[in-house]
């Protein structure tokens, strides 16, 4: 028997080397499946990667089917403390569930967290943490000659935005652009468009909210708007490889570098 101490300091005892696992998260499936990829039996309908991925899907991460995971009898269901409920967690371990909690809030506490799950796991350290380390060791900045002021909103109607201690916020930060709002004391805060401060980018994931070419950008004429990919934003795990080179090629078209 080991017992570990998750992200939020909840005790997670496991009788034997977990063999059959329940993910609530989409970056953590992945994480997961690339580091031990015979374990997972159970995933939400949102864990779209890897895409070859077959498992007992459990709903969503705010709405998982919790009779359905009991039945997978898994030795340990991964979540966060960000895209899942705590009510659904705490109905989890009354069950007799071991649950394990993540809390991301910058690149480095992902590469943390993420690898004392691995260690949890009781497998060899995957290369691609390494990899992914590596690639946010110096990552390109946008403008190697100033930093770029952003608002990142992540939903509309009502219009929300990226806030405080976020790893969205930080991977940006990393890539030379400030976060307008990253001392606001919400990590998410509602604020209408005309109340932002100001900025010289807007830049618009494609998840959560599946902004568009010709949803999004519009509400912030002429404000600059850049359209980026949301898992290279959002991910952590396997995603994070690639996320660098990525965001940077997206960011570059609307900064005039």
């Amino acid at each position: 028997m080991t017992r570990f101490l998750d992200d939020l300091g909840h005790p997670v005892v496991l009788p034997r080397t977990p063999r059959r696992v329940v993910s609530l998260v989409p970056s953590l499936t992945e994480a997961v499946a690339w580091s031990a990829p015979d374990v997972l039996v159970g995933a939400t309908d949102w864990c779209t990667h890897p895409t070859e991925l077959q498992v007992t899907r459990v709903r969503g991460t705010k709405n998982p089917d919790l009779d359905a995971i009991a039945a997978l009898e898994p030795d340990l269901v991964v979540s966060d403390e960000e895209e899942n409920r705590a009510p659904d967690l705490a109905a989890l371990r009354e069950r007799g569930i071991a649950v394990w909690t993540t809390q991301i809030r910058s690149v480095d506490t992902a590469l943390r967290s993420i690898g004392r799950l691995v260690e949890a796991l009781d497998v060899r350290r995957p290369d691609w943490l390494d990899d992914a380390h590596e690639a946010w060791t110096a990552p390109t900045r946008v403008d190697p000659d100033r930093r770029v002021r952003a608002v990142i909103p992540v939903w509309r109607r009502p219009w929300m935005h990226v806030g405080s201690q976020t790893y969205a916020g930080d991977v940006l930060r990393r890539l030379g652009v400030d976060n307008v709002l990253r001392h606001h004391p919400d990590r998410y805060p509602a604020i209408p468009l005309p109340e932002l401060p100001p900025a010289d980018l807007v830049i618009l994931p494609d998840e959560p909210y599946a902004f568009a070419a010709d949803d999004g950008p519009e509400a912030f004429a002429p404000l600059p708007s850049a359209l980026v990919d949301g898992r290279a934003l959002t991910w952590y795990g396997p995603a994070m490889i690639g996320a660098p080179e990525r965001l940077v090629r997206q960011l570059r078209r609307r900064v005039g570098t």
